[in-house]
Parts: structure tokens; sequence; C-alpha cells
């Protein structure tokens, strides 16, 4: 399984983005997908999360502002992330999991920076 992330970059305060993150084989394989951040020295957190039933959970510093979806049909999932924020630079990670094996697929990771 591969995942490829893409759509970070530079971004000024109050600005959008889109994370996309595409997979090798079908998306309906995986329970779960997400989106991750971590900055250096501290650990990986969850940002958002879609399941295969369509539930959405997000961390508390991005609800009402980021946006988790998934395409079926081209087995890939986005994060729109609206009125950023500095405190939301960070290396994102896409992630896949299966409850099968408790298995975890990560992707390359995409800088996301946003200036003040």
């Amino acid at each position: 399984v591969q995942l490829q992330a893409s759509g970070g970059g530079l971004v000024q305060a109050g600005g959008s983005l889109r994370l996309s993150c595409a997979a090798s084989g079908s998306i309906f394989t995986f329970d779960r997908m997400g989106w991750y951040r971590q900055a250096p020295g501290k650990e990986r957190e969850l940002v958002a999360s879609i399941t295969s039933g369509g539930r959405k959970d997000y961390a508390d510093s991005v609800k009402g502002r980021f946006t988790i979806s998934r395409d079926n049909a081209k087995n890939t999932v986005y994060l729109q992330m609206d009125s950023l924020k500095p405190d939301d630079t960070d290396v994102y990670y896409c992630n896949a999991y299966r409850a099968f094996g408790n298995t975890n697929y990560w992707g390359q990771g995409t800088q996301v920076t946003v200036s003040s």
C-alpha cells in the first residue's frame, strides 16, 4: 500500500490549503483514513479522520476550520484547511488504518507553513 500526500505549501494566516492523499489501491479496504501532523520534537497528533462508514472526527484545535472528505472513485482523501493559523504549521501525514491486523500505513508527509 502506498499513500501519496500532496498539497502542502506556504500560505498567509487566514488563507486556505487543500491536502490530498492518493492511495495505490481501493480506500474501501481501510477502516479509517486520516491526517496527522507533527512538529519537530513533538509527538504526531491526529488532525482529522474519516471512517469507511463516513464518520468524521476532528481535533478540537481545527474544528470548524478543517474538513476531511473522501472520493472513493479516485481512492483519495482530502483535507480542506481554511482560516489557517501560524500554529497550524507542521508536517502533515496521511494515514490509513486496517483493524484486521491493527495495521497503519503512512504517506511521506507534506509541509504546511502558515505565516503571520
